[in-house]
């Protein structure tokens, strides 16, 4: 679909699901071109433990179908497949990052099962392969994997059931902003988060939460306030880890909404002052994103004091002095 300057730069969001959906489709950039029986990504990590001690963390980027969900500010699907993957594909993914990953698999140690959508979707991650992928499992004392609020039910079971670790299930919260939320086009209501949880914690699987800082339709302050009641309300549906994702274009939509200013990326201050505020709550552990860090930088003078800052907070889940900076205060 083309459209001139004036139509991009000035476009109205639909109010309907259906139409939203053709919206920001047809706002898309190409996907990657991908090989199903490879991970689109992978690496070695450490995060802190539920007691504060360091963990090796495996991080593994699986390639699977597209999630059936057209959220407004994801680009996660430039790294999907149209078809599901052929049989056997994730759990060669798994093996062939796990070979080349640097974790160690024996004592402290956890494994993020990414999967750019909803792991229990059996059309992304077949069924089928739950015990190969189990048995890959292993040696982790954790398994972290990702999925929408809709599919928490019998298959966490199904595949918790089978591995030797602990399950960890990370949902995307968003905003408790009622009207962003259902803008976002996630087709997901708070209420139904809660469920979503509630069976978690019945069934003994952490739960895992990811937060928007500043999504479109905010202002700066605003943003940093839904960001610090999302947590709240997180933490109040037992969450035992809520990670900050400061909200960022790259999906074509995202593009469309800053040109007609109906949003705007937060400022590297909103995501240290909501980081703040998370670690301030000792409800659980808190961290903040900073992939692709230096699009949130507006003061070039402090800017890297206030990532190793945000970094030192991630690591050690305190709060150390505030930055002192003469251009931004």
């Amino acid at each position: 679909m083309n459209r001139s300057p004036s139509e991009e730069s000035t476009p109205v969001y639909p109010s309907s699901p259906s139409a939203r959906n053709r919206w920001i489709l047809d706002r898309r950039p190409a996907r990657n071109v991908l090989d199903p029986l490879r991970p689109y990504a992978f690496l070695a990590e450490t995060e802190p433990g539920p007691d504060g001690e360091s963990v090796d963390v495996a991080t593994i980027f699986l390639t699977n179908r597209e999630c059936p969900w057209r959220c407004l500010m994801c680009d996660l699907w430039r790294n999907t497949l149209e078809e599901t993957v052929p049989e056997g594909a994730i759990s060669a993914q798994i093996a062939h990052a796990l070979e080349n990953l640097p974790v160690r698999t024996s004592g402290r140690s956890a494994l993020k099962l990414y999967n750019a959508g909803s792991f229990f979707d059996p059309h992304a991650i077949p069924v089928d392969e739950y015990p190969a992928i189990a048995r890959l499992t292993a040696p982790f004392d954790r398994t972290i994997v990702e999925c929408h609020p809709a599919l928490v039910g019998p298959r966490c079971l199904e595949f918790r059931d089978l591995l030797s670790g602990r399950l960890e299930v990370a949902l995307g919260l968003e905003t408790v902003h009622p009207e962003v939320l259902e803008r976002l086009n996630k087709r997901m209501t708070l209420d139904q988060f809660r469920r979503a949880a509630d069976f978690l914690h019945d069934e003994r699987i952490d739960l895992r939460v990811f937060i928007l800082v500043r999504p479109p339709w905010l202002s700066e302050q605003e943003g940093v306030e839904w960001a610090r009641r999302s947590l709240d309300f997180a933490f109040d549906c037992r969450a035992t880890v809520c990670s900050l994702i400061p909200t960022r274009p790259g999906n074509g939509a995202m593009e469309s909404l800053l040109a007609a200013g109906e949003f705007a990326r937060p400022s590297l201050d909103s995501l240290e002052s909501s980081l703040e505020y998370g670690l301030s709550l000792r409800a659980g552990r808190v961290f903040a994103d900073l992939w692709d860090v230096d699009q949130f930088i507006r003061c070039v003078d402090c800017s890297e004091r206030r990532i190793q800052r945000i970094e030192g907070m991630n690591a050690t889940q305190t709060i150390p002095t505030k930055v002192q900076c003469d251009h931004c205060g």
